[in-house]
Parts: structure tokens; C-alpha cells; sequence
């Protein structure tokens, strides 16, 4: 059944161990640099919950309500229904958020749809896998997905390593499995759980097999740390940092410190096959809900682009409006990915709705690789007063404000704090640490720039440009061979 936020508070204040800025974190729900983000997942919770936002976040089934992003799609209104629930959740916050869940759950629909291929391979976890879907979708926790290990020197072989650089089997009980290693993984602190699988790579030495797991880990089992990253929200005045001091996924080296895994939450282990079926399949679900967060993103580079030229009449210049086109084109371009993935939708081998599969990922591609060029292009748009604008505080301190209002108000509908207020949101969007810090985490929080075109790779049918060309040069049917 839904949760609502206090429940969801409840569960993670569990007693976990959560490190930051070398300090234990009594409780990760009320300290500065968590508060704002739990509020989001709390706020979420709640939302499915209320009249006005039911009909977007959940589905009924079987005469109980469940949430929307939790739901296996099967039809292409399924997809379309949570593009909506996204929808609702973002203009509701008022900004973007990568790890609310939805973009996680999906790998375990991959997982679902390798399920006789594991199976094959060791038919001993394959209820697992249907009995922890079916878990999310009733119990609707947290979910998110332990991504890259430390991985340590990789111009050694992997057995000539500290064995802990990478999640590993260490002994056999009968209870479960006891795991060692670490995972970095972004929410980890504040979710229940994550699905542990293996990182990016070939997964063709039989000498990894030790590493080669995929399990679910509670995140407030005993022997899982959390060691955060610094963050961005209480660093500065919320005035100024708009985005920062709200919507910061706090970054985690989640340690497993001889961690026990019931054999219940063990989807596979010591198979270097099922690591690369794995790593080949994981993101045919996931990739959709993250590439339409870009979408927001680039909403929200268009809009702050745009403002910024209206408040001076700058749109109407031809090569402003050229700029703005640019952005339009990089969104719309998306766009076109997601709705033409929905509409080409393709049945998986578990029964599944998944998004076509070619589009998605190469849609993925755009929305990554233009990010950075797209993000310089707003800048230009904006120009130099996200670099040089002063603080709030001056806008409000006596001596300085009246200087600031005078310089900064340009008409009846553009006064200093509107415009001030606009120009902290573009440099918090653009400009900051935070932005920095986000266009780096676009770059690998799915996978590097190597994997994504790869991914285009196995799923584009060069069939039928092969056969194109064969016919146009009239070259015999041999060739296709």
C-alpha cells in the first residue's frame, strides 16, 4: 500500500550509520544537508495521498492503491501515466530530482525479463526476483540502485586488487551470503533499500566471478555505512542558491562491512554470465524516467534564457531568438525521443511494455551529450550578471539596497527583486558549485558517455540501412551474410 511521509521518516530513522563533513548524523532526516532532499521524498509520499494529486501518482489493483512509479508498465498508457505523475511531482517541488525511485525500480523490470536466463543459470534465485517486485509495488519503499565501486588501480587484474575495491562474496551461511566492498550510490542515506548489481564491464574472465552479484541491501543493515560527500544545501543563503539549498541528492560511499544478505534478497551470485546479461539489459526501463527529467532541465534553462532577455527586450533580436531556437531544439529533440519510444513500445521477454529501445537510448545520447554545449548556450543568453550580481543581503542592507534597487529595476514589471531573484535562480541553475556538480552527474549517473553509444550499438537494427545500400548498388544477397 501507498506510504505516507511520516511513514517514510519512520523507516529511516533505523539506527543507520551516515557519515558527513566527518560527522555522525544523528538524524539524517532533520540535519541541513539531508532535510531539504527527505522533505522532497516525503512530500512525494504524501502527495499520493491528496485529492487533488491521487489520480496522477497512483493506480488501484485488486481494490488497493499502489503508486504509479512503482507500476511494471504494460500498456502505453502506463508510460504516459507516469511521464504525468513526473509531471505533477516536478511542478509541485518546484524543481528537478534524479532519485525519487522511479528511475531505480525499473532496473529490477530488467532483472524480471532476464529472469529465465538467471534461471538457467541458477534456478535457485529466480522467485527472488518476481517476490521483490511484487514487494515494491505492495510495501512501496524508497528503491534506489547501488551504482560503481571504488574499483581501485584497474591496470591490475581485478585478483591482484585489494578484493575490497569491489562488492564481493566472502562466505556462505545458511542464512545467506556475507558481502564486503563498497558502492557509490546517490540517495543511499535516505532510502530503505537498493538493488546491489555489478558495475560496467565485459564480465568475460571467470576470474570476477566472486564480484559478479546482484542482491537487495537494506540501507540500515548492520555493517552498511554511509560516508556522504559534502552538501550543497546549508552552504549558502537559500536566496541566493535557490536550487542548492532544495533539491541536492546527496552523493554516498555506501560501505558493506562483512554485510549478511538473506537468501530472500539474493538475485544471483559468483555468474559472470548473469553480470553480463545484466549490465547489457539494466537501463532499457530506468533510462526513460531519466532522460525525461533533461526534458525539466531543459524547461528550466529555456525559461531562465528567455526571462532574462524578455526583462530587456533583447528576444527581439534575430540571434537571441537563434539561441533560443537552439534550446528549443535540444528539448524538443528529447521530446521526440521519449513520445516516439512510447509509441514503438515493444514487448519484453517478461511480458512488459519497454520503450523502443533504439530511440530511447539514442535519445539518451542527445540529452547528455548537447548538455554541456546547451548549458553554455543559456549562459550567453543570460550573460555576465550571473557572474556578478551581489548577494540578497545587499539588496536588503541599508547603504547598498537602494543602489541595488535603483541599478537592478528597469520598469514596472522588472523591479530589482524580481530581477535579482531570476538571476540567482540562472546562476544556481548554470553557474554554481551545484551546477558544476549536476552536469557531472548527468554524465555518469546512468553509465559514462562509452556505454550510452553502446547501447545504441546493440539496439540499433543496421539491418535495414545495410539492405538499403546492397539494393542501391545492386550488390548480390551474399553480402548480408
Amino acid at each position: 500500500m501507498i506510504r505516507t511521509g511520516a511513514q517514510y521518516l519512520d523507516g529511516i530513522r533505523d539506527g543507520r550509520e551516515v557519515w558527513i563533513d566527518g560527522e555522525r548524523v544523528k538524524d539524517v532526516a532533520s540535519h541541513k544537508a539531508f532535510a531539504p532532499i527527505v522533505a522532497v521524498k516525503a512530500r512525494m509520499y504524501d502527495m499520493q495521498h491528496e485529492a487533488a494529486h491521487q489520480d496522477a501518482l497512483t493506480y488501484t489493483e485488486s481494490g488497493e492503491r499502489h503508486s504509479v512509479y512503482n507500476q511494471p508498465p504494460r500498456t502505453q498508457e502506463d508510460w504516459h501515466r507516469k511521464w504525468r505523475s513526473v509531471d505533477a511531482l516536478l511542478h509541485e517541488i518546484g524543481g528537478v530530482v534524479t532519485r525519487v525511485g522511479d528511475e531505480t525500480v525499473g532496473e529490477m523490470w530488467s532483472l524480471q525479463d532476464g529472469r529465465d536466463v538467471l534461471a538457467e543459470i541458477d534456478p535457485r534465485f529466480a522467485a527472488n526476483i518476481d517476490n521483490h517486485i511484487a514487494r515494491v509495488v505492495e510495501r512501496d519503499p524508497f528503491h534506489v540502485s547501488a551504482n560503481t565501486d571504488p574499483k581501485g588501480d584497474r591496470s591490475k587484474h581485478i585478483t591482484q586488487r585489494d578484493p575490497d575495491m569491489m562488492v564481493h562474496v566472502v562466505k556462505e551461511t545458511s542464512a545467506g551470503i556475507i558481502i564486503r566492498g563498497a558502492k557509490y550510490e546517490t540517495a543511499a542515506a535516505y532510502a530503505d533499500q537498493a538493488f546491489l548489481k555489478p558495475t560496467v564491464g565485459a564480465w568475460s574472465d571467470e576470474k570476477e566471478s566472486d564480484y559478479a552479484l546482484g542482491c537487495i541491501v537494506k540501507m540500515g543493515a548492520e555493517g552498511v555505512k554511509h560516508i556522504c560527500r559534502d552538501g550543497f544545501a546549508g552552504r549558502g543563503n537559500p536566496a541566493d542558491y535557490p536550487l542548492a539549498n532544495r533539491f541536492d541528492e546527496v552523493d554516498t560511499l555506501v560501505v558493506f562491512d562483512n554485510v549478511l544478505i538473506p537468501w530472500e534478497d539474493v538475485f544471483f551470485y559468483r555468474h559472470t554470465r548473469a553480470a553480463q546479461h545484466i549490465r547489457a539489459t539494466l537501463h532499457r526501463y530506468s533510462a526513460f524516467p531519466y532522460v525525461l527529467r533533461l526534458l525539466y532541465n531543459a524547461d528550466m534553462m529555456i525559461g531562465a534564457a528567455l526571462f532574462n532577455a524578455k526583462q530587456t527586450g533583447l528576444e527581439k533580436l534575430q540571434a537571441v531568438q537563434e539561441k533560443l531556437a537552439d534550446l528549443a531544439c535540444y528539448r524538443e529533440g528529447i521530446r521526440a525521443h521519449l513520445v516516439a519510444s512510447i509509441a514503438l513500445a515493444e514487448k519484453s521477454p517478461a511480458g512488459l511494455l519497454m520503450p523502443n529501445q533504439s530511440l530511447l537510448y539514442a535519445g539518451r545520447v542527445l540529452a547528455c551529450s548537447q548538455l554541456p554545449a546547451m548549458m553554455h548556450a543559456a549562459r550567453e543568453l543570460i550573460g555576465g550578471q550571473i557572474c556578478v550580481t551581489p548577494n540578497a543581503a545587499a539588496f536588503q542592507a541599508e547603504g547598498s539596497s537602494e543602489w541595488l534597487k535603483k541599478f537592478y529595476s528597469l520598469n514596472d514589471n522588472w523591479q530589482s527583486e524580481d530581477r535579482r531573484k531570476l538571476l540567482a535562480f540562472s546562476r544556481d541553475l548554470l553557474n554554481s558549485d551545484y551546477a558544476g556538480h549536476r552536469l557531472a552527474f548527468v554524465q555518469f549517473a546512468q553509465a559514462p558517455h562509452f556505454n550510452h553509444l553502446a547501447a545504441v550499438y546493440r539496439n540499433f537494427d543496421f539491418s535495414g540501412p545495410l539492405d538499403f545500400v546492397r539494393r542501391a548498388a545492386d550488390m548480390s544477397d551474399k553480402v548480408m551474410g
